[in-house]
């Protein structure tokens, strides 16, 4: 995993610092995912993947695949990974631009995990105290695990903040078997 990255980060930098000059990263973030979602389809991984086929055989069957998403300049950069036999990092490209894409505009996705749905007024009141918390722009995703029992759990990138009933019985028990 950490190879994959290792090898996909000078791309991903690459295609970040092309959208950012062509101000155009909400564009290039939406194509890089349906890319690697492509990518990863079915038997599209062991196409692309395939040494049967040209490096560009590979990238057309992959904007094929796409169809009209993708842009000239992301057609020419699919083209450019199909050369240098680097299409299997689409998503590793695209979870790094992502990062790149969320560090510029000071942003973070934070995934609350709640016992019971929350009163947007709730919801609202929970995005503000994090996002000063964190200093950054807060883009919440609300889902509900009634197995929580009471409670939330916030994640937040490498943040993990575990306010669930259940997580508090597990450290009980923890403590109490220790």
């Amino acid at each position: 995993m950490a190879e994959l990255t290792t090898l996909a980060r000078p791309y991903a930098k690459a295609a970040f610092q092309y959208a950012l000059e062509a101000q155009d990263l909400s564009g290039w973030a939406q194509q890089l995912a349906t890319l690697a979602g492509a990518s990863q389809y079915g038997t599209m991984a062991d196409r692309i993947a395939s040494p049967s086929l040209s490096a560009q055989q590979q990238a057309d069957v992959l904007i094929e695949a796409c169809g009209d998403e993708l842009s000239q300049p992301v057609r020419n950069y699919v083209q450019l990974l199909a050369q240098n036999k680097r299409l299997i990092l689409l998503p590793e490209i695209q979870q790094l631009f992502e990062a790149f894409k969320h560090a510029q505009e000071q942003s973070v996705d934070v995934e609350l995990t709640t016992a019971f749905t929350l009163a947007d007024a709730e919801q609202e009141k929970l995005a503000q105290a994090l996002s000063d918390k964190l200093k950054r722009k807060i883009s919440v995703r609300a889902q509900v695990d009634e197995q929580l029992l009471a409670g939330v759990i916030v994640k937040a990138g490498d943040l993990v903040i575990d306010g669930s009933m259940r997580g508090r019985l597990e450290k009980l028990a923890k403590a109490i078997n220790s």
